[in-house]
Formats: structure tokens, C-alpha cells, sequence
């Protein structure tokens, strides 16, 4: 696959939107980037069954990037319960490498397009909705603790997200300080990114297809500029979300989510 001019640039401002949009909603990229990044790589002639996969992988490769510079100001302001990452990241890793190497392998594009499609749309409720769990119980045993870990994994690695959408609401039931547990989870997205990433590209090495600008499932350009610019960019949202609307933001933003939704759920259906 040729890299063009025109496709770094819109690499590029994929990045910066979705790197901005990370730090002032505190979302996960992959929910804006992999609806695009399909239609991208289905642009340019993959396989349908493999756009989606792709997609997916390379969404969570820009993690490991972004989850490292979003932890260090965490750390800096000693919000990070490295505790509960330490307890959670055995879970994690295991939960990752089944999804990765398991039942994302088996799983056919349009099926995955489905499962994200009701992902971002249960995500973008919860958003337009604001709800947060009432805290309920306190952090569970080191068993709990991995069992957790497996589910945040698990489901992560099947939407190429960074597992907050499940790990915030489970210490905020857990009486975890909301702060706290966006600072711990953002920790978390290093390990789920990882396991994950080695998993995609262990799997997708027999997979024929692929283009050749490519590793396993992972698309090397998009993971190179859109993790440049997402880096640079997430800082400036975090900064922003001081000074803006931010609970206005998430609805208007819950919408646009909506639609990133119904064209995924379009993409697995009409495959």
C-alpha cells in the first residue's frame, strides 16, 4: 500500500482530533479512531473481513504511546494506585492474550464491526447520560482482583479500546476516589495495550491478505503519525477540560458517537 501525502495528512488529523478528545473527555481514542480507520483501510482495497481487525489492532498499538505520557502527569500528582494496577495486571495480561490471540483470530471482521458497533453505543449512553456507579463494596481479594483484570482485557482486546470504560466504573464501585480511578486506569492501558499488541501480531502473522506496509494486524503508518500526534495533542485537551463545558461536551460529543456506531454496525451487517 502506497503512502501518499493525502493519507498522512488525514492520518495526522485523525490523531490530533482523537488525542484531543482523549484528554478533554477522558474517552478512549479507539472508539473515534476505529470507525475511521476502517473506512480508510476499505478505501484503499483490503479485504472487508480484515479492515475492521486491522483497525482494531492498530487503535490499540497508538495506546501503548499515549498511555505512557497520560500516566506520567498522573504520577506526577500522585494519583496512581499502583496497588490495584499491580493487583489487576496478571487479570489483564491474561484476558488480553485470549481475546488477542483467541477469539479475535476466530471472530469473522463483520462480527467484530457488530460488537463495536453496540460498544460504542452503550458507551455514548453512558456518556449522554453522565451516570457514574453508586460505590457500593470495597477493592476485592487478589481472586477478584484477576477476575477483574480478565474482563477489562478480555473486552478490550475485542474493541481496541484501553479497558477504562470498564475499569473506571468497577473501582468507582469499589470506592476508589473518580480521580483516582481514571489516574489508575490510564496505568492499566499500558499492560492491556502490550498483551494485546503481541497477541495481534502474533495471530495475524499467518493471515494472508494483509498489506504489506503491515505487521500481523497492526497498520504501521496510522501507528506511527496518529501516535505522534495524539501525544502531543492529549496534554492540550486535559488542559482545556478546565475551562470548558465539559458535561455539555460529552452529550453533543455522545451523539457524534452514535453515528460512528450506526456505520459500524452498517459495515458488519452488509458484509
Amino acid at each position: 500500500m502506497d503512502i501518499q501525502p493525502q493519507l498522512i495528512i488525514e492520518l495526522a488529523l485523525l490523531g490530533i482530533c482523537t488525542g484531543f478528545l482523549a484528554g478533554l473527555l477522558g474517552i478512549g481514542g479507539g472508539m473515534i479512531m476505529v470507525p475511521f480507520l476502517t473506512f480508510m483501510l476499505s478505501q484503499r482495497g483490503v479485504d472487508a473481513n480484515l479492515t475492521v481487525k486491522m483497525a482494531i489492532a492498530t487503535s490499540m498499538a497508538t495506546i501503548i504511546f499515549t498511555s505512557i505520557s497520560s500516566v506520567r502527569a498522573h504520577h506526577k500528582r500522585g494519583a496512581v494506585r499502583w496497588d490495584l494496577v499491580k493487583g489487576l495486571a496478571p487479570g489483564i495480561v491474561l484476558g488480553s492474550m485470549i481475546a488477542s490471540m483467541g477469539v479475535f483470530a476466530m471472530l469473522k471482521g463483520a462480527n467484530l464491526a457488530i460488537f463495536f458497533g453496540l460498544f460504542v453505543g452503550f458507551s455514548a449512553t453512558q456518556m449522554f447520560l453522565d451516570k457514574k456507579p453508586a460505590p457500593s463494596r470495597q477493592v476485592p481479594g487478589t481472586a477478584g482482583l484477576v477476575a477483574a483484570g480478565s474482563a477489562i482485557g478480555f473486552l478490550s482486546g475485542l474493541v481496541g479500546a484501553g479497558g477504562g470504560f470498564i475499569s473506571v466504573p468497577f473501582m468507582a464501585w469499589c470506592n476508589v476516589a473518580i480521580h483516582t480511578a481514571v489516574a489508575t486506569s490510564s496505568a492499566l492501558g499500558f499492560p492491556i495495550a502490550l498483551a494485546n499488541v503481541a497477541g495481534y501480531v502474533i495471530s495475524g502473522m499467518s493471515v494472508t491478505g494483509l498489506p504489506d506496509d503491515a505487521i500481523g494486524y497492526i497498520w504501521v503508518p496510522a501507528l506511527v503519525v496518529i501516535a505522534l500526534c495524539s501525544v502531543f495533542t492529549a496534554p492540550l485537551g486535559a488542559k482545556a477540560a478546565h475551562s470548558l463545558p465539559v458535561k455539555k461536551l460529552k452529550r453533543i460529543f455522545a451523539m457524534i458517537l452514535y453515528a460512528l456506531a450506526v456505520y459500524m454496525l452498517y459495515k458488519g451487517l452488509s458484509s
